[in-house]
């Protein structure tokens, strides 16, 4: 699929804003500026609803046209696009302490394996936690074929919403449970075990964060199996946004009390909704209208994402803490080693793997075109 400017926009914007929420990490953005960051949270969900479009895309096009499922072919895509940077960063949490956000770090086996999100003791172990988000993606790329292959054997429209409402409902429901049994015995009390329930029981595991990645993938179904649809969304992409704007200020409302037990339940499928119409909204904008920057950011998002902890860490040590930085200062501080970091990750690692991976895989396309050919001459 090629880069569209509307989602590389949505793709900088969820990375900016994820990386303004964790500035918390050194401090936050002050008073004047938390606004800027308090909700930047989201940005993960906007992740998850892009993700689940683009990756749908990738699978249920062949699929809807008679193709085999390439599960090898995928999962050596994924393979490439995550972990070359993955195990660089995760080698520099585990080589070199000094260098961690926080003190504690989960064992390395659970971020090999991914099932960081599963197991993790998020009071000890915070240093690189926000790979929460990609063992869920993991999960994801692991099911997910194997669900649209089976779902395009006997296409059902009926069947295929049964399943994705039903799993929406089944997240409602757990969340519902979780808080109910784990959060609310202890919200009247003193201490940080409300929120530690909140992040390991509800925001952290799988099960319960797959409305972003459902209403992608119901996006991307809409493209396939009903293109006269998607062309009338296409067409009609200003009002696709205005209703996803409208209905994302009414989950950012909700979710004014984050904790709480309504947020919880319903504000996770409602902001997933709302960020998909504007996912959808955005996959029409013309390439005159491309903010400048904004691919960039896109393209090397990933390696920002993985190490922007580190880098706001370092930066924080090394020079706004010795220098007595303030500010804008700071802020600048903080943004050039941000970027500094994130790119060189992408530029020495991500990058090179990802063009091994097509030179690889056009040599493979290559030796299977020719073999007619040499066939024929024999």
């Amino acid at each position: 699929m090629n880069r569209l400017p509307g989602l590389d926009l949505l793709r900088a914007w969820a990375i900016v804003w994820v990386m303004l929420f964790h500035s918390y990490v050194v401090g936050g953005l002050g008073e004047r500026f938390a606004w800027l960051g308090n909700d930047g949270w989201m940005g993960v969900d906007l992740f998850f609803v892009l993700s689940g479009y683009l990756i749908g895309y990738q699978l249920l096009a062949p699929l809807a046209r008679g193709e085999p499922l390439a599960w090898r072919a995928f999962y050596r895509r994924r393979a490439f696009r995550i972990l070359p940077a993955f195990l660089v960063v995760l080698a520099v949490y585990v080589a070199w302490p000094v260098l961690r956000e926080a003190p504690g770090l989960a064992p390395a086996w659970q971020f090999l394996s991914f099932t960081l999100n599963l197991l993790i003791d998020y009071e000890h172990d915070q240093a690189f936690s926000h790979a929460w988000s990609l063992c869920v993606e993991e999960h994801f790329y692991l099911l997910f074929p194997w669900l649209a292959w089976w779902l395009l054997r006997r296409p059902s429209l009926g069947k295929a919403v049964a399943i994705g409402l039903g799993l929406v409902a089944f997240g409602m429901a757990l969340r519902g449970y979780v808080w109910w049994h784990a959060m609310a015995p202890v919200r009247d009390r003193p201490g940080p075990a409300f929120g530690l329930r909140f992040v390991e029981g509800i925001y952290y595991p799988t099960w319960a964060r797959l409305d972003g990645l459902l209403a992608g993938v119901a996006l991307a179904a809409l493209r396939v199996g009903r293109p006269r649809a998607w062309v009338h969304l296409q067409r009609h992409a200003g009002i696709a946004l205005a209703a996803g704007l409208g209905l994302f200020v009414l989950a950012w409302w909700l979710f004014r009390e984050r904790l709480g037990f309504w947020p919880t339940v319903v504000g996770y499928p409602l902001l997933s909704l709302a960020l998909a119409l504007c996912v959808g909204a955005a996959s029409a904008m013309p390439a005159r209208w491309a903010v400048p920057g904004a691919g960039w950011l896109a393209r090397i998002s990933y390696s920002l994402y993985l190490s922007h902890k580190l880098a706001l860490h370092a930066v924080a040590t090394w020079w706004v803490g010795p220098w007595r930085c303030h500010g804008f200062a700071a802020f600048a501080l903080y943004a050039l080693g941000v970027l500094a970091v994130g790119a060189a990750l992408h530029y020495a690692v991500e990058r090179p793997f990802l063009r091994w991976r097509d030179r690889r895989e056009a040599g493979v396309a290559g030796t299977r075109a020719a073999a007619p050919t040499t066939a024929s001459q024999m």
